[in-house]
């Protein structure tokens, strides 16, 4: 009963050498971040995705291009990519009539809409890397002093080096608990941003032709 308790994961961090519970309050706030971002952006893509779909619906059941504008200008939430991108396009043309600056303030639009979209995920993809060997450091110091630990014992058994070696493998636990879910929500982000950036692209293309086949531009 007693081995149990001393083996308990709160005992394991609170007996740990300082540096190693250092290393344990650095992955552990890595990993509220980390969360904190996976959390923000799913909801973030998801709206995105769902303003994109309906804003598709709307530009493809061919409505009046003013109306569609005058709709955007309205809409000042920044899950509206799309209607933004469509809108910063569709103001430029009616000021100076030529299809090429439209395609401009299409693409400068877009640019900031996906550097906004991308905003995080390199933290995310920071922690998948290094916190496992920050964890993996934490462990190696941590089995140094539980050996150390044992230079002025006659009679150094395993059950004596255990439990050191035990809070020295939690930093490795936790920087692997960091790391999992960060590498996979950055992997599916990634993924999602990725489609909706041919998403936004394909309309930008597609409504420069439009423009084109109508003959607007000159």
């Amino acid at each position: 009963m007693t081995t149990t308790q001393d083996l308990s994961f709160l005992s394991l961090v609170l007996n740990a050498s300082l540096l190693v519970q250092l290393v344990m309050l650095l992955l552990l706030g890595m990993s509220i971040a980390s969360w904190t971002i996976i959390f923000k952006k799913t909801a973030v893509l998801r709206g995105v995705r769902r303003d994109t779909e309906r804003f598709e619906r709307d530009f493809w059941s061919g409505g009046d291009l003013a109306t569609l504008l005058e709709s955007a200008q309205r809409n000042t939430r920044s899950n509206a990519v799309l209607e933004h991108i469509f809108e910063a396009g569709m103001q430029e043309f009616m000021k100076v009539r030529e299809i090429d600056a439209a395609r401009r303030a299409m693409k400068a639009t877009y640019q900031r809409e996906m550097d906004a979209l991308e905003a995080n995920l390199p933290f995310l993809a920071s922690v998948g890397s290094v916190s496992p060997y920050i964890g993996l450091f934490g462990t190696v110091w941590g089995i140094m002093h539980a050996f150390r630990g044992l230079a002025n014992v006659q009679n150094a058994t395993l059950a004596a080096v255990a439990p050191g070696i035990a809070e020295a493998l939690v930093a490795t636990a936790i920087g692997l608990f960091a790391a999992i879910p960060a590498v996979v929500a950055y992997n599916r982000a990634a993924t999602d941003v990725d489609r909706l950036a041919i998403r936004f692209e394909t309309f930008i293309e597609e409504f420069t032709n439009i423009l084109q086949r109508q003959g607007l531009g000159k």
